[in-house]
């Protein structure tokens, strides 16, 4: 049996709650030297910038020494560095914790704040935030909430009990409850479990509804309704990606401030916190797979589209 190949602890330290990057070679032989694989690699940097890095000393081993220019290449080796980070807006809203243990952060989310770096969002995170504020290098996010989604998200204090979290998600013993809020419809029969089949396909912001055997359920209730809008509470049975929002939308009562569902809008300017998606993370609720403690989480913020959104609760 093959053994798995330990990943070195990095020899770098964080920068603003965000991890170095890490590259491995792979044991294709096309480079003499570590400078053009990776020069290579990360041509998406533009002309001279990875040679400027290298001349610099900014990429380094698994010993913690700079890879020389004319370093030889090694099958496997790992190299470390850290990117040249744009500027970001900060998202002007608190993060606030709703509980710290030993072993788990569970914290309140605000809308627009990322859960975990990705893309043009990394140092304005709600995982970046925690480690820097917490003085918790090695937290980890057990799960997701996308950006534009408020509420409850967990994190793992210890590195060696993140999977036990993670597998609570995955085998569905986590019971999680949203809000939302979106139109009226007094014709549309609720309760209701909608089951779907769908579709994220890479690089397409919005996930469709395709024929086959269903992935996605959702329980969809109505808990009350005024001004033309309603309040959606929402009971996901597994976890595909906008789960929520593309149920809802095919509804026919999309959520307040989607910008994907039902059709795909330009994008806003950075900064603008004006219309934030309707959709609340609202309870997390799960027996804790260290401990056996019974876990019992709510959120205590409010969907404020009824001040929001003055036009729609108007009519």
């Amino acid at each position: 049996m093959r053994r798995k190949n330990r990943v070195p602890p990095s020899p770098l330290p964080q920068r603003d709650g965000v991890d170095p990057v890490r590259v491995r070679l792979p044991p294709e032989t096309g480079w003499d030297t570590v400078r053009e694989y990776l020069v290579a690699r990360l041509s998406g940097a533009g002309p001279g910038v990875v040679d400027g890095m290298v001349g610099a000393g900014r990429f380094v081993g698994a010993d913690g020494r700079a890879v020389a220019p004319d370093a030889p290449y090694v099958a496997g080796m790992y190299v470390w560095f850290h990117r040249d980070l744009a500027p970001e807006v900060p998202v002007p809203f608190p993060l606030e914790v709703v509980y710290r243990d030993a072993h788990l952060v569970v914290a309140d989310k605000p809308h627009f704040l990322a859960t975990t770096p990705r893309g043009s969002h990394v140092t304005e995170t709600a995982l970046a935030r925690l480690r820097r504020e917490l003085d918790l290098p090695e937290l980890s996010a057990a799960h997701r909430l996308d950006r534009l989604t408020a509420g409850l998200v967990m994190f793992t204090v210890r590195p060696e009990e993140r999977g036990a979290y993670q597998r609570l998600f995955r085998d569905r013993r986590v019971r999680k409850e949203y809000e939302a809020i979106a139109p009226y419809d007094p014709t549309l029969a609720l309760p209701r479990t909608v089951r779907s089949r769908i579709l994220k396909e890479r690089g397409v912001p919005a996930a469709r509804e395709v024929e086959g055997e269903p992935n996605a359920v959702t329980r969809v209730e109505l808990a009350e309704h005024r001004g033309g809008l309603g309040c959606y509470r929402l009971l996901p049975r597994t976890g595909q990606t906008h789960q929520l929002r593309v149920h809802l939308s095919a509804l026919g009562v999309p959520i307040l401030g989607d910008p994907l569902y039902p059709e795909v809008t330009a994008p806003v300017p950075a900064g603008d916190f004006r219309r934030p998606l309707q959709l609340l993370a609202r309870s997390l609720e799960f027996t804790d797979p260290v401990t056996g403690a019974e876990h019992s989480f709510r959120s205590g913020r409010t969907l404020e589209a009824w001040s929001s959104y003055p036009e729609r609760a108007a009519r």
